[in-house]
């Protein structure tokens, strides 16, 4: 729709709006009432038959937002939307009375109507309200998108993402299934006794990963403090007060780029649990995926982008050098253990890395490049190098690795998890290397963090920790491509209406 057309649109919905507030009729009352929903009618009445819904007088008051409008002489069609369905209107003069028809006939799509009526089904088959009573409870004064069964521009249905969801089901439905996404997993873990916590978002330091923090100053206290990054080391204070099984599903921030994958508000889960380790938490992370695909999509096997995506357990493993030598065998076990071969063919590749980077970070960084998009069914990636894990425990055999899975679908990061560094010299050790690298310029490196150090001395108990990214999960259990698309309200660059505000 021209901006010409849409103007002159709203100032005649402003027009109708100024004739109703003259004749001093409540523009926006609250004072309707209904008594049933469009899916409650079509549930109840849809596989009744012509003679059975004639026979029924019981009167339906309904209200929502008119979606289609036909008027026809002396009747006319309409659809009107809730929540959830949409329903046919048949609206006659003779049966709402000449005013009131005609006042329907002024009424604009997008205008939110309380109708009351009986059921029929029309000569077409489709179950539909004769209307006997018709009002006006919110004027609409901008009209609907020009295609109101579906809005397509991507710009518009992440900027006004209420235009979004008035008008497509399927975004509708999207968000109900992050609903019960959040919900199922909250569920699962409290089944197994997880206590639920709540931790700062505001942070004197931040801490739990490696990102860039948003920084943020508190006036009353005069001091600087940074959006939280990660919740896990609040929930590790609370295993070394004494709980053995937490959660947190909360939001945490982290100031980075925009893509397909990152928003820079997300959504995280984050749970750890005394006396496992990493191993017992892969099981359990698997169980957890598995059911929560069962409980929100009725299987575990999903479409996702041209994919069948199966959740069934168990899901495949491969430690890092392993699939490194899967997907390319030219590599050799001397390769793989050799810093300055590692460097040779990265660079041959042209995989960007660290000159002087040890073995383990340049497997990884090969990993990155060239496989982890490869990998479409859930896989767990284990044997990490150390430097890329700071709060991981080493491996007992190989103290250059980490007992650590992170957990790939769709090509992408789904879940991290490792048994917890609990050794608080070792800790600090690799603190210390981490606040090294942010004198030197590393933004992402991680604060030193003196008193969960002081906690890790009281003692923590041997536990394991798991990270699930929601929104990530969200978008394989709708087979939606983009982060954006499961985002209620994304992250975008204002417009240049709202900049000039």
């Amino acid at each position: 729709m021209k901006d010409e057309d849409q103007n002159e649109q709203t100032r005649q919905r402003r027009e109708k709006l100024s004739r109703i507030r003259d004749e001093n009729i409540t523009a926006y009352p609250n004072d309707f009432r209904r008594n049933t929903t469009i899916v409650e009618i079509l549930n109840q009445y849809d596989k009744l038959s012509q003679e059975e819904l004639l026979a029924d007088e019981t009167l339906l008051v309904i209200a929502g937002r008119l979606m289609t409008k036909r008027v026809m002489g002396k009747a006319s069609f309409a659809h009107l939307q809730d929540e959830n369905q949409k329903v046919q209107l048949y609206v006659q003069k003779q049966l709402v009375g000449e005013e009131a028809y005609e006042d329907f006939k002024r009424y604009d799509l997008g205008d939110i109507l309380g109708v009351t009526g009986t059921v029929f089904r029309t000569k077409t088959g489709e179950l539909s309200l004769r209307i006997s009573n018709i009002r006006l409870l919110v004027k609409s004064l901008h009209p609907l998108p020009d295609k109101y069964h579906g809005l397509v521009d991507i710009e518009t249905k992440y900027r006004k993402r209420y235009l979004d969801l008035m008008v497509n089901a399927e975004s509708r439905e999207v968000f109900r299934k992050r609903s019960k996404t959040i919900n199922a997993l909250r569920k699962y873990l409290d089944r197994h006794n997880y206590l639920e916590i709540e931790s700062p978002i505001t942070l004197p330091i931040p801490g739990g990963a490696n990102a860039r923090p948003f920084i943020t100053h508190h006036n009353a206290l005069d001091m600087k403090l940074y959006l939280r990054i990660a919740q896990e080391l609040a929930i590790k204070r609370c295993l070394v007060g004494g709980f053995e099984k937490v959660y947190e599903l909360n939001r945490n921030f982290r100031n980075e780029g925009l893509s397909t994958q990152h928003n820079p508000e997300f959504t995280m889960l984050e749970y750890n649990e005394a006396y496992v380790d990493y191993i017992d938490y892969m099981i359990f992370t698997e169980e957890m995926l598995s059911q929560v695909a069962r409980d929100v999509s009725g299987s575990t096997k999903l479409p996702y982008q041209g994919s069948i995506i199966d959740f069934d357990t168990p899901f495949e493993r491969y430690s890092l050098q392993e699939v490194v030598k899967k997907y390319h065998p030219e590599i050799s076990d001397e390769d793989i253990g050799d810093a300055a071969r590692l460097g040779w063919i990265l660079s041959e590749w042209n995989i960007p890395h660290i000159a002087g980077s040890s073995a383990g970070t340049l497997l990884l960084d090969l990993f990155e490049s060239r496989i982890e998009d490869k990998l479409i069914q859930p896989t767990f990636i284990t044997g990490y190098p150390v430097e890329a894990s700071p709060l991981s425990r080493r491996c007992e055999d190989d103290s250059s690795i980490v007992d650590r899975f992170e957990l790939f679908v769709a090509g992408r990061e789904l879940a991290n998890g490792f048994s917890e560094l609990n050794d608080p010299d070792d800790q600090a050790d690799r603190f210390s290397d981490q606040a090294k690298s942010k004198i030197q310029g590393d933004e992402e490196a991680m604060f030193f963090d003196h008193d969960y150090i002081q906690a890790l001395e009281y003692g923590l108990p041997p536990n394991a920790g798991g990270g699930i990214g929601v929104d990530r999960l969200v978008m394989i259990l709708t087979n939606m491509p983009s982060i954006r698309d499961v985002l209620l309200f994304p992250h975008m660059r204002p417009d240049i209406e709202d900049a000039l505000i």
